[in-house]
């Protein structure tokens, strides 16, 4: 049952994940514009264009006005203070408590926070030594979830492959009590990412005795990339980590030379179950309220560089919408929701708690929305609905052409934790970015402030604003 779990996560994870196109991170197809031609009534498309002063007057108060740098600002507090918030941590329940406390500041108090039970994985001692052909220290981060190795470690012969499909050409005693290393290139990460899921039990099924993966990027300046594995049902767990680029393709060229190679690897983790909360703003709506507008980004990260851009970003620019509207005095008819996701990072437990306890209310959500694939400049949505939904948003997204954000990307399955609930049928959006250098910092100590660019933020919630108070505000409701 557990890594049914795990492979309903993995799903998810990988639907959600863009693939590059004209290096910039894209999943899904380009809407087709003339999709569209003979499927709204002339009077809602009137309607949509009659916002078009009040995306201007959103567009220039954060862009130019009071608001400029406000959202960076506000991160940089963050994730200076704060640094990285692992689920199951102290520190990511006193982010919670300061994100409540800094909403209250702008006037904002139907805030509530809802208790949900996440897994803490707690990295400790971490090593690598190769002790021949000759003695190198390899940097290491173990994934998370991954089981220990014992106190003294595990010092095996090195089997290097490039793909499972290499694996499965070898015989079980070639990989028996060794240390498997899965030099597999960066291609897209969907198709890249099973390497992290699955790579210790595909080399526990061989008999190996640890799992080392090239960490999941297609850039590196000897750089460490983590994330979530897991462990199939009823086959032996072994120890799995991330080593560098440099070091698997170092692996790999010293391996087909025929010469041996064995290393020592020292990993200690802990597991324990915490008590974490999502977080609720409410934004109320003056004609609609039960009828919700969500939009959304996690607040934890993973235990490594600052969770800046994953998910710091999109956390603010979701935090920033009922700032900005109540500022503005900008009323919409449906309520908006912020809601700070928790535990993303280990399986989005947060969303599938949200999703459990709020499940007889889903027919009161209209749209939902998620920003976790960076808040690089924004180019549109990646939109999940039928196809008046998508020509609705594509008409609203039609009001941003001036910041170059018009993009629709039809996609079934958009974002990482909103996939929970639009897999029941409920319209929702991811948001769709400049983000082709995303998987370069992802995971890594490079997640940092560095990574983000203010003004490149204050297009971002702009534009994040806008369009969910178009949505929550226009006479129809989003369809099934």
């Amino acid at each position: 049952m557990r890594y049914v779990i795990y492979l309903l996560i993995l799903v998810y994870e990988v639907q959600c994940i863009p693939r590059n196109k004209n290096s910039v991170s894209v999943k899904g197809n380009v809407s087709n514009i003339d999709k569209c031609t003979n499927v709204l009534p002339e009077d809602l498309k009137e309607e949509i264009a009659e916002y078009q002063d009040i995306v201007n007057e959103i567009l220039q108060y954060v862009i130019e006005g009071d608001f400029k740098g406000k959202t960076y600002d506000e991160l940089a507090k963050f994730v200076d203070m704060f640094g990285p918030r692992p689920a199951g941590s102290e520190v990511l329940e006193d982010s919670i408590d300061y994100m409540i406390k800094l909403t209250n500041t702008q006037k904002l108090y139907d805030v509530v926070t809802e208790e949900v039970t996440v897994p803490q994985w707690k990295r400790g001692k971490e090593k690598i030594v190769m002790y021949e052909p000759r003695h190198k220290i390899i940097p290491v981060l173990g994934l998370g979830g991954s089981i220990c190795t014992p106190p003294e470690g595990i010092t095996a012969e090195v089997v290097v492959v490039k793909s499972f499909k290499d694996l499965e050409n070898l015989k079980k005693h070639d990989v028996l009590g060794k240390i498997l290393v899965f030099n597999s290139k960066f291609t897209a990460y969907d198709e890249t990412v099973v390497y992290r899921y699955d790579a210790a039990s595909r080399a526990a099924e061989k008999g190996a005795v640890a799992a080392l993966i090239r960490s999941i990027t297609p850039f590196s300046i000897n750089s460490l990339h983590t994330g979530m594995m897991s462990y199939r049902e009823n086959i032996t767990n072994v120890p799995a980590a991330a080593i560098t680029i440099e070091d698997a393709e170092l692996l790999k060229r010293i391996y087909d030379r025929g010469v041996k190679i064995v290393l020592n690897i020292q990993m200690q983790s802990t597991r324990d179950t915490k008590i974490s909360r999502n977080t609720l703003v409410d934004y109320k709506g003056i004609q609609n309220p039960e009828k919700l507008v969500i939009v959304s980004g996690h607040i934890d990260s993973w235990d490594i560089g600052q969770g800046a851009m994953d998910d710091g970003g999109g956390l603010f620019i979701s935090w920033a919408v009922p700032v900005i509207l109540r500022r503005l005095h900008l009323l919409p008819k449906r309520t908006i929701r912020s809601i700070f996701w928790t535990a993303e990072e280990l399986g989005l437990i947060g969303a599938f708690a949200y999703e459990e306890r709020h499940r007889n209310q889903s027919d009161n959500i209209n749209f939902i929305m998620e920003s976790d694939e960076g808040t690089f400049a924004p180019l549109g949505l990646s939109v999940a609905g039928n196809q008046e939904a998508r020509c609705i948003i594509a008409e609203i997204l039609k009001l941003f052409k001036s910041i170059n954000a018009s993009t629709l990307i039809e996609d079934d399955n958009p974002g990482s934790d909103i996939t929970v609930i639009v897999k029941n049928g409920v319209p929702g959006a991811s948001f769709y970015n400049a983000n082709d250098r995303y998987f370069w910092y992802h995971h890594s100590e490079s997640d940092t402030m560095t990574v983000q660019d203010s003004h490149v933020m204050d297009l971002g919630s702009a534009f994040w604003t806008a369009a969910a108070y178009i949505i929550a505000d226009i006479s129809v409701d989003i369809p099934r």
